[in-house]
């Protein structure tokens, strides 16, 4: 880095060596992830290879997770003991502020109650309903297009083809707690090299159908426990 000002030395051809990370420099993330890792992973914290912003420490009684993104963490897990114990160790490390239980990260809300988790994705929903001007479109009871003639056309190609791309990819985040989505955005996801202003007028009717429901989310019920199932066709 360039010496501050008001230093007294002879700056000519001489820079200042940094003896730690500065915040906003382009190694500091990487640096501040680092050091968290070693950190949680000497805290017997395990991180899988298939999600590096993932730590996770199993027992044969006990499950605790860390998901984290930058300077964010979410927690959770099955006992009040271990999370205690780490909140502990990070606050003492990093001086870190606890927000209390998860309302909101990454696009996700949560919301509890008796009856169990709600997990969905309201405001991320209204914001792509808001910016793809679709707010005030009429809501739709199904996800796509009775006629799906106009896939295979090969006319009326859009002008600008990264439109549609930003929104696939918008909506294919969305799918992460709307399964009811993952086939009909799949589906249009096969047409990103040159799509036609048909397969476009497919993804505004996938934004009538969240217009209908952009609370729908995932939920998992209190009084069962969690079985993940999942199910695939070869189209």
């Amino acid at each position: 880095m360039d010496p501050l000002p008001g230093l007294d030395i002879d700056t000519k051809g001489q820079v200042c060596k940094l003896t730690k990370s500065l915040y906003d420099l382009k190694q500091a993330s990487r640096q501040w992830f680092e050091k968290l890792s070693s950190f949680l992973v000497s805290a017997d914290y395990i991180q899988p290879k298939s999600d590096h912003s993932l730590f996770v420490k199993k027992t044969s009684t006990n499950f605790t997770a860390l998901l984290v993104y930058v300077d964010d963490i979410a927690l959770a897990g099955n006992s009040m003991i271990e999370i205690t114990r780490i909140k502990a160790l990070l606050h003492h490390q990093f001086h870190i502020k606890d927000l209390g239980e998860l309302k909101y990260f990454l696009g996700f809300e949560v919301a509890r109650s008796k009856k169990g988790i709600h997990l969905y994705q309201r405001k991320y929903a209204l914001d792509i309903l808001e910016e793809t001007r679709m707010l005030g479109s009429k809501p739709s009871s199904t996800p796509f297009l009775s006629n799906n003639n106009f896939l295979y056309k090969t006319e009326n190609y859009m002008d600008d083809p990264s439109v549609y791309h930003r929104l696939i990819g918008k909506l294919f985040y969305l799918t992460n707690a709307r399964p009811d989505l993952c086939f009909t955005i799949n589906l249009l996801s096969q047409f990103m090299q040159e799509p036609t202003n048909f397969h476009y007028q497919a993804l505004q009717h996938v934004l009538m159908y969240i217009k209908s429901s952009p609370s729908e989310g995932l939920f998992f019920p209190a009084d069962s426990s969690i079985q993940i199932k999942g199910f695939s066709n070869s189209d």
